[in-house]
């Protein structure tokens, strides 16, 4: 059970704040000699060296003072020539702003857009920090699901339609999908952001498993779609691509005249980004094509291992994901994907995050990460065939 950390005098959004389901059941076996922790989203891969010894190089230069609040040029400039050679889209460089994480660019970008009530129609199943964000600025989430198929996992873009309101002000679109692997079609793309034009909502895409996928070198990018001042923003970090999760490093793609904007709001929260770290962010950039190719066969590897595995099992349900690094399955009879969590974790040492914390549609499910060794995760199959397959 989770502790009570409330106090009375908080903000009502931050005491209503929950423990994610994740949290729960990291701190659940936190500890336990052996176990197997596949339940966040990371590999084991340190950051390369030559990334670490530009941020090292860039301190013993003295860089470490404030810096320009939307990212220094330099890196904004290695971005726009990373767009032009990934995505094939030309971003100037006043539309592109230096965050602390992909996951501060989402808190800026919601706390900017958000008055209290209004809403955010979020596909998911997602991972849980989107709902939390939107929850702690007073804002409202509304859904629409993607849903396991037998032809994998599908939206009907008639549903995030349908649950728009006169108080929706975004659409948020995770792709490719943390935890699902899904990964949103270019039409689909085009018309949700036709659809957005003319509703005047702003459309936010959270990019950040843009290069982890299977059979092609990035997912389709919304930007390819976009006009420079359509209301589109889209989010995207350093963390997964090139094995720097620790140095929270990520950046926003932006309309040009919301960059004083946020450089204000960048202000009052950090006062930016340090340029050692930005620095390691750019020696990503220049040198880490190897560092994508050698993840992406990795996870490559790690998929089919897991998923080779969870085709024998006849209580499982799944679809082999086309991106990102987590399989998403269901296992038939269960209604509550905690408990089953916790069971693994006691019967097979083994730590998975259960569906629950990723929204509705989730229940039911386990996400497994697979951006491990070979050798942790036959291990980690091997303990959970005892309760999941047929051993």
């Amino acid at each position: 059970m989770a502790q009570d950390y409330t106090f009375p005098d908080l903000a009502r959004t931050v005491n209503e704040l929950e423990e994610t389901d994740i949290l729960e059941i990291a701190i659940y076996g936190w500890g336990r000699q052996g176990l197997i922790p596949l339940w966040f989203g990371e590999g084991d891969v340190p950051t390369p060296a030559h990334i670490c010894e530009a941020a090292a190089d860039s301190m013993r230069r003295g860089e470490t003072f404030y810096t320009d609040q939307n990212g220094i040029e330099d890196l904004r400039l290695a971005l726009v020539d990373y767009h032009r050679r990934a995505f094939e889209v030309a971003v100037a460089p006043e539309r592109i702003t230096i965050t602390n994480s992909g996951m501060m660019a989402l808190s800026l970008v919601i706390g900017m857009l958000l008055d209290p009530q209004d809403e955010v129609i979020v596909v998911g199943p997602v991972w849980p920090n989107i709902y939390s964000t939107i929850k702690v600025n007073d804002g409202v989430a509304r859904h629409a699901t993607i849903r396991h198929t037998p032809d994998g996992w599908q939206l009907d873009l008639e549903e995030v339609f349908a649950a728009a309101t006169d108080r929706t002000k975004a659409v948020f679109v995770n792709s490719p999908s943390n935890p699902t692997g899904w990964i949103m079609p270019e039409e689909d793309q085009a018309r949700l952001l036709e659809w957005a034009r003319e509703r005047d909502i702003w459309v936010i895409a959270d990019e950040v498993y843009h290069s982890l996928t299977f059979g092609r070198d990035v997912s389709p990018s919304l930007l390819r779609h976009a006009e420079p001042d359509d209301k589109v923003l889209v989010v995207n970090s350093f963390s997964k691509s090139w094995l720097m999760t620790g140095w929270r490093l990520g950046w926003i793609v932006h309309p040009p005249a919301l960059a004083p904007t946020l450089a204000k709001v960048i202000q009052i929260q950090t006062s930016g980004v340090p340029v050692f770290v930005q620095r390691a962010g750019i020696a990503a950039l220049t040198g880490g094509d190897e560092v994508i190719e050698d993840l992406r066969a990795r996870c490559l590897a790690g998929r089919d291992l897991v998923c080779d595995r969870l085709e024998k099992w006849p209580r499982v349900r799944f679809a082999r994901p086309q991106g990102a690094f987590y399989a998403f399955f269901s296992v038939d009879g269960v209604t509550d994907s905690l408990a089953l969590s916790k069971e693994l974790v006691d019967r097979c040492n083994v730590g998975l995050a259960p569906g629950s914390a990723f929204g509705p549609g989730g229940q039911g499910f386990l996400r497994l990460c697979y951006a491990s060794t070979p050798e942790k995760l036959d291990r980690a199959m091997n303990a959970l065939a005892t309760v999941l397959g047929d051993a």
